[in-house]
């Protein structure tokens, strides 16, 4: 099954979108703006390229935001988020202004560029801050369907594009920002996942299954607002949870799911996330995710190690 290019799919929602709104303006920090030409050229004065200028693209977007505009600012995730942090908290939070921050190379995707290009901590960064969203999609539709759901309300909503997509397909009326989705029912433990790792997950619960391990897989393309519905009635169920997440424990998605559990009686938790330290070695995304235990064999050796089959 050929796979669309999520990155790709972001031009073509800029396009589209920005032909059908010519609120839209979409700046870029020298990343991306090849693959942006089709919308420069159909939307004349509402595509600019700022250069590395990171800072200065975020403030700019909040003041186009303060003027009715629905900015999108779109580079890579640690000089757009932890380089410019502080324009994020004062030129939109404070100001409470809705916008739209596209970031690619979260975690480790710039994985040969080293430990300056990687972003463990996006999503813990976006969630201290008021009047946030946090997405990843991990498929084309996803990010074309949340965009269009977010880019207009009064929110500052981060886009996490990952380089490597699921495989799974998702129905758009399954996409719903706030709510994730129900993958696989199971009664001992239960799966959450982020994007990239939904094939990895549907395969290590087909391999658990022949050790009598049902799992049950909740997907979450929304990361923020958390759908806390979905994952207290899973957890309470099978009283076991894995969360699997490219992204360090404090302040990710496994403090959230213990937070929100933290009530049910018996609930064992187990995490499988960044360690709380750069990721120094060079090498590819899949040979860090190998490592990081990324991978089907992972999350099956996680679950049998971390919880006890009754």
């Amino acid at each position: 099954m050929s796979v669309k290019p999520i990155r790709q799919q972001f031009a073509d929602t800029m396009l589209s979108v920005g032909q059908e709104d010519h609120q839209l303006i979409v700046m870029v920090g020298d990343i991306s703006h090849f693959r942006l030409q089709p919308f420069a050229k159909a939307c004349p004065g509402r595509f600019y390229n700022i250069g590395i200028c990171e800072p200065t693209m975020v403030s700019m977007a909040a003041g186009l935001s303060k003027v009715g505009m629905f900015p999108v600012a779109h580079t890579i995730a640690p000089f757009l988020l932890e380089r410019s942090f502080e324009q994020i908290k004062l030129g939109f939070c404070y100001q409470k202004l809705g916008g739209t921050l596209i970031t690619v190379g979260s975690a480790f995707d710039y994985s040969n560029l080293g430990c300056t290009h990687h972003c463990y901590n996006d999503a813990a960064l976006f969630k201290f801050l008021e009047g946030t969203q946090v997405l990843f999609p991990g498929s084309a539709i996803e990010f074309d369907v949340l965009f269009r759901q977010t880019y207009r309300n009064e929110f500052l909503t981060l886009l996490r594009i990952p380089e490597y997509g699921h495989r799974q397909e998702i129905k758009t009326q399954q996409i719903r920002l706030g709510k994730g989705i129900k993958i696989r029912d199971g009664k001992d433990v239960t799966l959450i996942i982020t994007a990239p790792h939904l094939d990895h997950a549907i395969h290590a619960a087909q391999a658990l299954s022949t050790n009598g391990w049902e799992c049950e897989i909740i997907y979450l393309p929304t990361l923020w607002p958390l759908d806390e519905d979905l994952i207290y009635k899973s957890v309470q169920k099978t009283r076991r949870v894995l969360v699997v997440e490219e992204h360090v424990r404090t302040g990710g998605l496994g403090s959230d799911v213990v937070y929100l559990t933290r009530d049910i009686p018996d609930v064992h938790s187990a995490f499988l996330c960044i360690p709380d330290q750069f990721i120094r070695e060079y090498g590819s995304y899949q040979e860090h995710c190998e490592r990081l235990g990324f991978s089907p064999d992972g999350i099956a050796r996680k679950v049998q190690a971390s919880f006890k089959k009754y």
